[in-house]
């Protein structure tokens, strides 16, 4: 894949979004160094690739958030976000790129700092942060059940977001990519760490993955990244993204048949191109973080999970042991 980066950063977030007017702005908020915490000495910036937005968010909306903040407006992309995540890596400037799939993730405090420091400490990691839900339950079940964009708006301004980012952890739930808890492996990463020249020798996101949303673009790159020789999975334990309602193709349908027709066509085509069913990647993590209040009942729950496996005779981490 190719450089076209002029002055080298430390750090690329990579932010991939479409038709997000709403949702956009609060997770730039959540990449500026005003609510990041413990990263003065991180040289980052931040990418948005809009993947052809009827109306695009604009150079100047995104330029807001500081000097460090570039926007790409693609016209007439695929519409698998595939494609714009590699246009966005060839673009970057850092020696390490996070690649956060989904423009309408909120990311806790501490997440840029943490994965620094990961990078630091290790030779070749692959940095992972967990994914939740906004609301109450998964957004395809709470969506049905009435949950809507103005619910979610009160959630955010009744923990005054984004005042303290950890609260988000208060008025959400875990994502089905990771609903075994902090404790089991997890089968993607809204926001995944890895250094610019493994991205290249993985070669990015496999565009084959071309359905509307990407089917499991994401999380076949994730397996990828977590499973090539030598790497070390962190994850960032005590930190999170958090999906916003954004009528997104994979979590915002609240029609079940239509969902699970989707489901089926995503699974179809990683079996078609991979060979077999997808399965998370088991390698054993290393966890890198600390502990606010407000995520001690999801790690209660993760710890309860993960005694009830082995319980069971399971392995936590299948592959790895």
């Amino acid at each position: 894949m190719g450089r076209l980066f002029r002055k080298r950063l430390d750090l690329t977030i990579v932010v991939v979004a479409y038709d997000m007017a709403r949702e956009l702005p609060r997770t730039l908020c959540s990449l500026t160094r005003d609510y990041q915490r413990h990263c003065a000495g991180i040289d980052y910036e931040v990418l948005v690739v809009d993947n052809g937005s009827p109306e695009p968010f604009g150079h100047e909306r995104v330029a807001a958030y500081g000097d460090n903040f570039r926007y790409f407006y693609l016209d007439n992309p695929p519409s698998s976000p595939a494609y714009a995540l590699n246009y966005g890596a060839e673009r970057a400037r850092g020696r390490i790129l996070c690649l956060m799939v989904d423009g309408a993730r909120l990311v806790t405090p501490g997440v840029l700092g943490l994965a620094a420091a990961a990078f630091r400490a290790y030779r070749d990691p692959t940095v992972a942060v967990l994914g939740w839900h906004l609301g109450e339950d998964l957004q395809y079940r709470s969506i049905a059940a009435g949950y809507d964009q103005a619910r979610e708006d009160a959630l955010l301004a009744a923990i005054h977001w984004p005042e303290d980012g950890y609260r988000l952890f208060e008025i959400a739930v875990l994502a089905g990519s990771c609903l075994d808890g902090w404790f089991r492996p997890i089968g993607e990463s809204n926001a995944v760490f890895i250094r610019r020249d493994a991205y290249d020798r993985l070669g990015g996101f496999d565009e084959r993955f071309d359905l509307p949303g990407g089917g499991f673009v994401n999380l076949d790159f994730f397996r990828r990244a977590v499973l090539r020789k030598g790497s070390e999975l962190i994850v960032l334990l005590g930190e999170g993204t958090f999906h916003q309602l954004h009528g997104g193709i994979a979590t915002n349908t609240g029609d079940e048949r239509e969902r699970q027709n989707l489901q089926h066509r995503w699974e179809a085509q990683y079996k078609a191109l991979r060979g077999g069913a997808f399965d998370a990647p088991g390698k054993r993590p290393v966890y890198l973080g600390g502990i606010s209040p407000a995520v001690l009942p999801s790690l209660a729950s993760s710890v309860q999970l993960a005694m009830e496996a082995l319980a069971r005779g399971d392995s936590l981490f299948a592959g790895s042991e």
